[in-house]
């Protein structure tokens, strides 16, 4: 450390303790549009808030939520670019997984590849880590499942989580509402009633995405007519 400046590389400590590239990662991440996970009784959910950064741009064609397998989805608040690099790495791994075993790979050892591919990033030369939090959900033998990914690789098994912008507020808003009762009907509810919540403007069937895994079904992600519904319901 000179002059009061210190280095940027992976390995350097600020001077309050903290790995600074992965104290960057973080701040991207809660400067990025919220997001939130739901495990129910029955199923489990993600929703986001979906802000298209140009109004020229079809907001139909840029979407949060996406499939890695039938079974499996997975969103992220962060570097959309980061984003569509790990999405890519996790459909590559559960095919690989699903060539070599005939089934389909269990959520949680899909969530510790990529987990572990996120970690790599930060100890590694002539790379920065990856600056996003993800949130993975889907259903498996072993029943439905939620995790969260963070910029370090560590990986968190939830309930109910939010990432990105005013997600303490969220977490605390869903918080009240959560119960381990809850059908995933009611949750689709609390998740758009706490996106709301923290929501500047009108909220419609076109700037938020929801995703469901329900009873055992593929995960699916809601039409804007199927939104719209929902939202109508809490009029």
């Amino acid at each position: 450390m000179t002059d009061g400046h210190y280095s940027f590389s992976l390995t350097t400590f600020s001077p309050t303790g903290k790995l600074a590239q992965i104290e960057y990662a973080l701040n991207r991440v809660s400067s990025s549009s919220p997001a939130l996970g739901i495990r129910a009784k029955n199923g489990v959910i993600l929703a986001t808030e979906k802000k298209t950064p140009n109004e020229l741009i079809e907001k139909n064609s840029i979407y949060k939520i996406q499939h890695i397998t039938d079974h499996i989805g997975m969103v992220y608040a962060g570097m959309p670019g980061d984003f569509r690099v790990l999405l890519k790495k996790a459909r590559k791994e559960a095919m690989i997984y699903s060539l070599q075993y005939g089934n389909e790979i269990l959520v949680k050892e899909l969530v510790k590849e990529i987990a572990a591919v996120v970690q790599e990033f930060t100890q590694s030369g002539g790379v920065r880590p990856f600056g996003l939090s993800l949130l993975i959900c889907g259903t498996d033998i072993y029943g439905y499942h939620l995790y969260q990914i963070d910029p370090s690789g560590c990986y968190f098994n939830w309930l109910a989580t939010c990432i990105g912008k005013d997600y303490q507020n969220n977490l605390s808003f869903l918080e009240k509402r959560y119960s381990k009762d809850i059908e995933t009907e009611d949750a689709i509810h609390t998740a758009i009633l706490t996106l709301k919540e923290s929501y500047e403007g009108v909220m419609n069937e076109h700037n938020i995405e929801i995703g469901v895994a329900y009873n055992n079904k593929p995960f699916k992600i809601l039409t804007p007519s199927e939104i719209k519904d929902y939202l109508i319901e809490l009029e």
